[in-house]
C-alpha cells in the first residue's frame, strides 16, 4: 500500500483540526493505517494551526519539508508559508479567501496579493486547486463550515484510498446533529468546486 502524506494548515477558528480528524476517522473506518498529528501552536482564533494525516505504508508520522503529497491550506498566506512542505509533485488545495492577521487589520501592514501568492505556489507544485471556500461555506449556511468545503475539494481532486461516501459516513456519525445538514452541504459544495 502506498503512503499518503497530507499536511493541513490554517488559522484558529477555521476547523483545521476537525478536518484532520475527519480524514483520520475515514482511514480508520477503511482499516487503513493512519497517524494524525496536531501542532496547535497559536490555535486560538487567528493563530496558525498545523496538522498532518499520514496514511498507508509511511515509515514516519512526520511530514518533513518537501514530503507532502497534498497540502490542504485554509488560508492563502498560510499556503505560501507551508509551501516548504511541498515538492514539484505535490497537489495543493487552497482556500483563496484571506483572513487578515492583526498587523494587517490594524493598518500596520498590507496583505500580500493573493493572485501573486497563488502563482508562486502553482509554479512550484504539480497542481494547485484554489477555491473560495469561505463563499461556499456561507452558501452552505455558515463560514464555520470552510473545513468541510475543503474536505469535499480534497475528495474530488485527490486520489484518496477511499471514496466520498466514507467521509459522509464519518460526518453522519461524528458531527453534532445541529451542524450535520450544513456540514454535508458544505462537503458537497466543495466536492463540486472546480
Amino acid at each position: 500500500m502506498k503512503a499518503w502524506r497530507i499536511f493541513f494548515t490554517g488559522v484558529g477558528g477555521q476547523g483545521t483540526l476537525l478536518a484532520t480528524r475527519v480524514l483520520g476517522e475515514a482511514a480508520l473506518l477503511m482499516n487503513i493505517p493512519v497517524v494524525v498529528s496536531e501542532v496547535h501552536g497559536m490555535a486560538q482564533r487567528g493563530g496558525v494551526v498545523e496538522s498532518a494525516v499520514v496514511m498507508g505504508a509511511a515509515q514516519s508520522p512526520v511530514i518533513s519539508d518537501g514530503e507532502a503529497d497534498i497540502l490542504m491550506s485554509f488560508e492563502p498566506l498560510e499556503t505560501l508559508r507551508a509551501l516548504r512542505k511541498c515538492s514539484s509533485s505535490s497537489l495543493v488545495i487552497s482556500n483563496n479567501s484571506p483572513i487578515s492577521p492583526f498587523a494587517v487589520a490594524s493598518g500596520r501592514e498590507q496583505y500580500p496579493d493573493v493572485g501573486e501568492m497563488m502563482r508562486t505556489v502553482s509554479n512550484n507544485v504539480n497542481r494547485l486547486i484554489a477555491l473560495d471556500a469561505r463563499s461556499l461555506a456561507r452558501e452552505a449556511g455558515s463560514e464555520l463550515s470552510v473545513n468541510m468545503v475543503m474536505i469535499g475539494a480534497l475528495m474530488r481532486h485527490a486520489e484518496m484510498p477511499f471514496g466520498r461516501e466514507v467521509v459522509e459516513t464519518v460526518l453522519n456519525t461524528k458531527t453534532k446533529k445541529a451542524f450535520l445538514k450544513m456540514n454535508l452541504k458544505a462537503f458537497d459544495l466543495g466536492f463540486q468546486a472546480e
